[in-house]
């Protein structure tokens, strides 16, 4: 499933809705578990991401 297709857009899916002025430029999410801290981001132009060492070791 894309990322774009889980995002609930307030203003209907081109259904005879009107896109707001504005518009969401990117989200994202950080966890951090076991040590790792797992980013990811998300915009129009793609996803990525990276996990790394949790702390000073890297």
């Amino acid at each position: 499933m894309d990322t774009v297709d889980r995002i609930a857009l307030p203003y209907g899916s081109g259904v005879g809705g009107t896109p707001p002025d504005r518009r969401l430029v990117a989200v994202g999410t950080i966890t951090r578990h076991d040590g790792r801290t797992t980013t990811v981001r998300a915009t129009e132009a793609g996803v990525t991401g990276s996990i790394r060492p949790t702390g000073g070791t890297r």
